[in-house]
């Protein structure tokens, strides 16, 4: 299993307790909750990453 490289979300608390990390992981994006880093983290596509943060950002998901 590669090592991966997790970046926390911008939009994270303060104290960095309570947020998403991502991290690349090949042809795919890693995603975990950063409150249990042991757990599995979950794989999508890049192309369905993108519509996903496009989405948060235009504001259509709440």
């Amino acid at each position: 299993m590669p090592e991966l490289k997790w970046i926390k979300s911008s939009h994270s608390e303060a104290s960095g307790n309570a947020c998403v990390e991502v991290a690349e992981n090949g042809p795919l994006i890693a995603v975990r909750d950063s409150k249990h880093p042991e757990l599995p983290y979950a794989t999508v596509g890049r192309e369905a990453w993108g519509r996903f943060a496009g989405a948060l950002v235009d504001g259509r998901l709440r």
